[in-house]
């Protein structure tokens, strides 16, 4: 095979230790040198002071876990870094271990067989570390509602039954009475603010219950977390805000997708940057997201369509967007959605919807135009003549004679 980078290196990257593999080819002669090195500051910064005088011009590793990260950010302004997926490189049975690990990366690298994994600029990964954080710290908060919630199932107080939103600012109030000790029901249906679309009576019977003081305190610890929770949660997005500075223009021309609110807009551009060159076509794009199906095919026989394994976060924030769209009336991703759910189910179009949302994702960010909603009714407008020939059809299979004009 061809040799592509005559002077590269591989890297085998651990929490404590980094195995470092440089490869030089003269001519027809290769030379192997390797070397282990600690993952402080120190040591990374005389990896790559010995990566520069053998003149590296490439450097292989792998993305395991975070530990890949620091090697990264002390040599990425030094050499060319590729990020490799570490499947994609497994090494061959039989010898196992970090030398030849380190020496097989950069064989494969010397030889330009490895796929760079993305790796987006600083201040996308800055942006990308905060806004995942804070979907962590969302998918704690209702872990702590859920345990409240059991705990009101337990003592027979049946507020999921009469209140949409039990930790809602009326729910809130209610329980925070509950957890002082209050227990006259009518008294705790009075604890509510505003308007609730139950009425007073059905409020009041949902109160009633065997509230134990084990009951108070395990409703009453959630509720401090919850709270914290939520401040730390505002202090995040009061930070994503400040690191969004240099992305604005793209953030706001995604949110005129239908489903795409401000805060997936910023989780979205934290997740693809805004550099779309990375992704030659929008297949592509579409199948590093895993919105396509899989190819698995043999003897003939397809064998499962199931979407591919992508980005996690990026496929579970453009799932949400999806069902949001399937809720905005009177727009083409409503239609769509609704048009597949009749033929394929609901999840399978909300599958498809997702990737809809990341293609006009794509072309927003690559083309930097505003997004333009095709309507409710695109589908009738197209096929106008395919879905009278169906209806006359239909009518005929019903016995009845009919016949089609254009209207004038």
């Amino acid at each position: 095979m061809e040799v592509r980078y005559p002077r590269c290196a591989g890297l085998a990257v651990h929490k404590k230790t980094v195995v470092a593999a440089v490869r030089i080819a003269e001519g027809r002669q290769v030379r192997t040198e390797v070397r282990r090195f600690a993952t402080t500051t120190t040591a990374l910064l005389a990896l790559g002071d010995w990566l520069a005088a053998e003149e590296v011009t490439h450097v292989a590793m792998e993305a395991t876990g975070v530990s890949w990260k620091p090697v990264w950010h002390v040599l990425e302004d030094a050499v060319e870094l590729v990020l490799a997926n570490a499947a994609h490189i497994r090494q061959v049975p039989g010898r196992k271990s970090d030398v030849p690990d380190a020496q097989w990366i950069a064989e494969l690298l010397a030889h330009g067989v490895i796929r760079g994994s993305f790796g987006p600029p600083a201040p996308v990964q800055e942006l990308r570390d905060l806004t995942r954080t804070r979907k962590q710290l969302g998918r704690e908060l209702t872990q702590h509602n859920l345990r409240i919630q059991r705990v009101l199932e337990d003592a027979t107080i049946k507020l999921g039954s009469v209140i949409s939103e039990v930790l809602g600012v009326s729910g809130r109030a209610i329980l925070d009475a509950l957890v002082a000790g209050e227990t006259d029901p009518g008294r705790l249906a009075a604890a509510a603010k505003g308007r609730l679309k139950c009425a007073p009576e059905d409020l009041v019977e949902a109160r009633r219950g065997r509230v134990t003081v084990p009951h108070r305190f395990r409703v009453g610890q959630p509720l401090q977390l919850g709270a914290s929770l939520r401040a730390r949660m505002a202090a995040f997005d009061a930070e994503s805000e400040r690191r969004r500075e240099p992305f604005p223009p793209a953030v706001e021309r995604l949110t005129t997708i239908p489903g795409v609110s401000e805060g997936a807009a910023q989780a979205i551009v934290a997740e693809l940057g805004v550099d779309m060159t990375r992704f030659p076509t929008v297949s592509q794009l579409r199948s590093w997201a895993g919105l396509c199906p899989r190819l698995d095919e043999s003897a003939g026989k397809r064998r499962s369509t199931r979407i591919r394994k992508g980005a996690p976060w990026l496929k579970a924030m453009l799932g949400q967007c999806a069902k949001a769209a399937a809720r905005a009336q009177g727009t083409y991703r409503q239609a769509q959605y609704q048009r597949l759910k009749s033929r394929r189910g609901g999840k399978k179009a909300a599958v498809a919807v997702a990737a809809s949302i990341l293609t006009a994702v794509y072309y927003r960010l690559r083309d930097g135009v505003e997004y333009r909603d095709l309507g409710a009714d695109p589908f009738t407008r197209r096929d106008k003549v395919k879905i009278a020939a169906r209806l006359a059809r239909r009518i005929r299979d019903l016995g009845y004679e009919v016949d089609i004009r254009q209207a004038a």
